[in-house]
This record gives structure tokens, sequence and C-alpha cells, in this order.
């Protein structure tokens, strides 16, 4: 028996264990904006670890102040190199989603908040180990790097992903796969927010004393909104709208939301110039845009594709055909790419409806994607 069919084989008989490890991450419930929640999942990910792969050769726990801690942590391999599994740990989903959401499997379908995104990647990859190990396949060393501000920006994780990401030897990121197919491009975001300042007076007695606000951030919107450029991939979305105080006050301030998209970097220029020449009729409103380009994006570079390959061939090996795509989301994968790093997204579970109520995963096609990541672990040591 070949050791990828043997590596199919094991994996489809782990599936109800792999079910129940999902189960478990998913019960403790981790939202980005709850330290204590955080704090108390990311030990319990500990505790699990352990007891599935036993003693590391490194550990680390970095502090990240109000944002979840990093956990840092490697385990030994048979052959030479590291390969990087990078995950998030951290969800979109607010403490008390699962009492009215609980974990529900029916058929091949489960549903769970965050099971998707990303609890059954983080499964994924400890069961990947499991096997190489098992089965006794050479492998390079595995350093799993789980973070806990994926989904709010990764302020505080990026310099723990882009150290570890430098000192590997590629980087996958268990992030879901898009129906089977590994992520190769992603867009690059900016986050910025609108401020506008105005003049408030009485809309009846006294009009023409105020200066509103809002209708100050209806002019600016569709100077914003003008920068778009689809057939360069760039989108821009104004994501709410705030300000006022009455109907019958001038508004005194109005601010809005603004998430940009890009694929060609050099954008990042061009946007920035058209904010700087934003401008209103009336020059008693005040205005600023604060924020930042949070992630860059993510395009192929010669290792990536390189690494693609190697994916691709791993996935032969156990008789699938591995697809890469393009998709518009941003993940951590972002940062390793822009620093020319080999990184690899998209290579955790099978579902869809990621921060929806119809997040759910397929179960029925981890085994796959276990035995796939395994095999493409196995490839990438250091012979």
């Amino acid at each position: 028996m070949s050791s990828a069919t043997a590596l199919t084989g094991a994996a489809e008989r782990d599936l109800p264990e792999v079910i129940a490890d999902l189960r478990r991450l998913v019960e403790h419930e981790t939202p980005s904006n709850d330290k204590a929640a955080l704090d108390a999942g990311l030990a319990d990910i500990a505790d699990w670890l352990a007891e599935r792969l036993g003693e590391p050769t490194a550990r680390a726990r970095h502090d990240c102040g109000d944002r979840g801690d990093v956990l840092d942590i490697t385990f030994p391999g048979t052959a030479g190199g590291t390969v990087l599994l990078l995950c998030h740990y951290d969800t979109v989903w607010p403490i008390g989603t699962l009492a009215e959401w609980p974990f529900t499997a029916e058929g091949d379908r489960i549903t769970a908040p965050g099971c998707l995104d990303m609890k059954l990647g983080i499964v994924h990859g400890v069961w990947a180990l499991r096997l190489l190990r098992e089965l006794e396949i050479p492998h390079p060393a595995v350093r799993f790097l789980l973070t806990g501000d994926e989904e709010i920006g990764s302020i505080a994780s990026r310099p723990h992903i882009e150290r570890a990401c430098a000192e590997a030897t590629a980087t996958l990121v268990l992030e879901p796969s898009r129906e089977g197919m590994a992520k190769v491009r992603r867009k690059g975001l900016g986050m910025f927010d609108l401020a506008v300042y105005g003049v408030e007076a009485h809309a009846g007695l006294d009009p023409t004393a105020g200066a509103s606000a809002i209708h100050a951030i209806a002019e600016l919107v569709p100077q914003i909104t003008a920068l778009a450029a689809p057939e360069r991939g760039t989108t821009i979305n104004i994501g709410a709208i705030t300000g006022g105080t009455g109907r019958n006050v001038v508004a005194g301030r109005a601010s809005c939301e603004i998430d940009i998209r890009i694929q060609d970097p050099a954008e990042t220029a061009r946007i920035d110039a058209g904010f700087a020449a934003l401008a209103v009729a009336d020059d008693r409103i005040k205005f600023d845009i604060t924020g930042d380009w949070n992630r860059p994006p993510m395009n192929p570079n010669p290792p990536s594709e390189r690494l693609f390959d190697a994916a691709r061939a791993a996935a032969q090996d156990i008789g699938r055909d591995l697809e890469g795509t393009a998709v518009g989301g941003v993940s951590d994968a972002n940062f390793v790419s822009a620093l020319g790093k080999p990184v690899l997204d998209g290579l955790g579970a099978v579902g869809a409806g990621p921060h929806s109520r119809d997040e759910h995963v397929i179960p029925g096609e981890s085994p796959g994607q276990i035995a796939m990541l395994a095999g493409l672990i196995s490839r990438l040591r250091d012979n």
C-alpha cells in the first residue's frame, strides 16, 4: 500500500475523532473582542494540542494586550526543515451565540459558529501531523502559529506572523478552501473612517447659520466611490454612515466607514492621492480620514507558485485534482506573500457560509483535505 493510500484510509478511519475535536474547539467561544473568552479558548487549545501531539520542541505564548494572545508551538520532525501552519482561533461570533445556535450534525453537514472559519482548519493541521507520525512518513518539523485577532485586522499578531514565516521552509494557511480549491490570490485591504464636522443650528429658525455634516458627507461619498476601478481589481464599499442628532437640527457631525479592496499594490498611492483631493462646497465644513492599509494584496510569487505545484502533486498522489482560485477576502497569508515568502492558503475545511448563520462544514471532505495536507507537509522536508 502506498503512503498516499494509507494516509487517506487512516484519515477516513479517524473522522469521528476529527469531528469530536471540532466540537471541542467550537464549544469554547472565542470572539475577537472578548479577551477573557480568547484566553480561556487558547488555554483549552494548548491542552488539546498536548493531548493529541505530546511534547513540543519549542513553545511560547505571546502577550498581545487586549487582543487574543499568540500561541507559537513547534513539534519535531523526522527530516530537515520547518513548515509553518498558520491559523487563527478567534471568530466573528459573540459570546452566547452557541446557546441559540449549537453544534449540529445533520447528514454530511455540520453547522456551528466558527466551524468553517476556521476551527476545523486547526483540527486538520493536528490530524495531518498525527497521521504522518503514525505511518512513519518522513516530515519536517511542524510549527503551529495560532493567532487571536485575525478577524479584526491582525494588528497585534502581525509581527509574530512575519517573524515565524521568515524562519520557515513554507507557510500553509489553514483557512477554509473554496469548494476544495486552494487560494492563491487575495485582494489587499484598506480600512478607513471619514469624520465630517459641521455647524449645528435650528433647521427651521436659522438654517443658514448651520453647515450640515450630513449634506457634506453626501458630497464626499460619491467622490470616494468614484475612486473605485473594478477593471484594476479595486472596489470601494461604504459600510456604515452615522450622523446628526435630530430631524430639526442641522447636523454637526457625520461619519462613515470605508472598505477598499485592491489587487494591484500601486493602487494604494492612487487612492491616497484621491483622498487628499476630496473637497466640499461649504468652507465651514471640516473633515478628516483616518485608518490605513491593513493588508497588502496577495499575488503569486515564484516561491508560492512552486509551493502550489507541490500541493497539486500531493493532491494527485491521493487521486485528486487541486485547483487554485482568487478571492476578494483577506487573511494572514497576505502578510507572508508581501515578504516574498512561499505561502499557500485555503488548505482547511470545505464548506460555505463564513460569517453568516449558514456557516457549515462538509465533514466528508475532511479526510481528503487532511491526507493532502499531510502529503504536502512531507514533500516540504529537506532531504
